[in-house]
């Protein structure tokens, strides 16, 4: 099932009107969609290849990555099959199937991997590019990996490549309105907190949101996905992480360990994992930034709308702090079938814990709520979470969601209860007393939730704009 991408395919569109060769880059969160979306971009194409790298173990070498590879290319195309002797003869044999005057698209899938054990992988590609690719003005040659880190060091800031690059994509998790097509026809029957409930797991992925049933209660889904032993996410953790960060994933994932109970900075981090401030933790921090499964959280000024040097480390991806809160300590007995009875509810901390992800699902989505709030998207300045630490003039103070513009500043109250009483107005009154805001700026609140509202909010008429979950839904 194909949802949305239009703005990726969009651009992908437009390479098609410029009369030479295109280079691609493709990154992100496995599961994501990359290579679904490079595939329905294909269908444009006379002529898609396709080429996977094979997952580097032991057993993989070059020479059976490049094996692999050959076999890809001849059952794709009216090649014989040979011996390679390096990767640029690999690439001069494909150059040699591509004709000019057919549309086609070849798509290096987990490029990374094919690169595993070459380390003159990049430069080979480089040169084939410079002596062959580039003169067919209808190809376009598209590099794909979860492996971000790989992709910037070996392409993206690899001066071999200074010039060369046409597009950069990264997609992200589809937006909530999208994510409401996987309920199908049922969608207009199934209740917002029904859908939360799968999407406080899945997020906004894809390959995730394929597996929901639509049939089935919320519940009969989680426990279906998370907590059978043959569910597509009890053992998906150790997978995506083990092959995106190999030898270093037990490291990325004590990170990843550390943000569960909310943001940190950087120096909070490394006090929580007993891992010093150097280069190395910035760099990992960075690839599980790029990687798609943290948020790095950029603090702006009150008074400019200016990023500051300031920084919080948030888990963004919903999938991964269920799995830690909630499969992984009890992975023993969903092996052997005693956890299949939980109730959802009934999971420790599941209300706080469900905060952070409906936050989360909020956050993802920041063109939804400039739309359901009027404001347009050119005149943002600032649109993040807020952090003020205490000092001798001024409070500690924390805001979900802060939006500036010019002369607006909309303070959001992102809520997950099941109910949401009067005092939640005197919550955001004093976070709003503590900001010293300039005074050419309006200050106007928002309430962004999902649960049973008292009627004595509504009565109060403190916020400016009150967002549902259901109204996410369906933007």
């Amino acid at each position: 099932m194909f949802v949305g991408r239009e703005h990726e395919l969009s651009l992908l569109n437009e390479l098609w009107i410029k009369k030479h060769a295109a280079f691609v880059v493709c990154k992100g969160r496995r599961r994501i969609g990359k290579s679904t979306l490079i595939q329905q971009f294909g269908k444009t194409a006379d002529v898609f290849l396709e080429f996977q790298g094979a997952v580097p173990d032991k057993s993989i070498t070059n020479r059976k990555q490049m094996d692999i590879f050959v076999e890809q290319m001849c059952s794709q195309t009216n090649m014989p099959r040979f011996q390679p002797e390096s990767w640029q003869q690999i690439f001069l044999f494909m150059a040699m199937s591509i004709k000019k005057n057919k549309k086609t698209v070849i798509l290096l899938d987990e490029i990374s991997w094919m690169a595993a054990k070459d380390r003159s992988f990049s430069a080979q590609l480089k040169i084939v590019w410079d002596t062959k690719f580039k003169k067919y003005p209808k190809l376009i040659l598209i590099v794909c990996g979860s492996v971000s880190s790989w992709i910037d060091d070996n392409v993206l800031n690899n001066t071999g490549f200074m010039g060369r690059i046409s597009l950069e994509l990264t997609p992200a998790e589809l937006p909530l309105h999208h994510c409401n097509m996987f309920w199908q026809g049922r969608a207009a029957r199934i209740s917002a907190t029904e859908k939360l409930k799968i999407l406080s797991i899945t997020g906004g992925v894809p390959r995730y949101l394929e597996e929901i049933n639509p049939t089935l209660s919320a519940e009969e889904n989680i426990k279906r996905l998370c907590f059978y032993k043959e569910g597509i996410l009890f053992n998906e953790f150790d997978r995506i992480f083990n092959d995106v960060f190999d030898r270093r994933a037990a490291t990325y994932k004590e990170i990843v360990k550390s943000l569960v109970t909310g943001a940190k900075t950087l120096s909070e981090i490394s006090s929580v994992i007993a891992i010093s401030k150097s280069g190395n933790m910035t760099r990992y921090l960075n690839d599980l930034v790029e990687s798609g499964f943290i948020s790095k959280d950029k603090v702006y000024s009150i008074k400019t709308g200016k990023e500051t040097r300031s920084a919080h480390f948030r888990l963004k991806d919903n999938y991964l702090r269920f799995y830690l809160k909630y499969i992984e300590p009890f992975a023993e007995r969903i092996k052997i079938g005693t956890y299949k009875d939980i109730s959802i509810e009934d999971l420790t901390n599941w209300e706080t814990i469900m905060g952070f992800q409906f936050e989360n699902l909020v956050l993802s989505n920041p063109p939804t709520i400039f739309k359901l709030l009027s404001i347009n998207p050119n005149s943002v300045l600032s649109a993040t979470p807020y952090f003020q630490n205490s000092s001798a003039t001024q409070k500690a103070c924390q805001v979900d969601l802060l939006i500036r513009t010019k002369y607006t500043v909309y303070v959001c109250e992102i809520k997950f209860k099941r109910k949401i009483e009067k005092n939640i107005i005197a919550e955001v009154y004093e976070k709003i007393s503590r900001i010293p805001f300039p005074g050419m700026l309006s200050i106007r609140p928002v309430l962004i939730y999902e649960g049973e509202l008292s009627n004595k909010v509504l009565e109060e008429d403190f916020f400016d704009c009150i967002i549902n979950f259901s109204d996410l839904l369906l933007e």
